[in-house]
């Protein structure tokens, strides 16, 4: 399943690794020790904040793209 979500990585020195969010899933957010890795894990972690929100009845914000896509 492909998400439409901002996703923001950044590189944390506190947990040497790279952490990836999604703004507008509040609390979703997965690390990796490459960029390309957290980005992989930020997809799981963007289906299961999403099936966890439609489980219990919780909204799902429309995602509100600012950027192009890419790839």
């Amino acid at each position: 399943m492909s998400h439409r979500y901002d996703v923001l990585i950044q590189w944390s020195a506190d947990d040497r690794a790279f952490v990836a969010g999604v703004p507008e899933l509040p609390g979703c957010m997965a690390h990796g020790s490459t960029r390309a890795k957290a980005r992989e894990n930020i997809k799981q972690a963007i289906a299961l904040w999403l099936d966890t929100a439609r489980e219990y009845g919780d909204p799902v914000p429309e995602p509100q793209r600012t950027s192009a896509p890419t790839g």
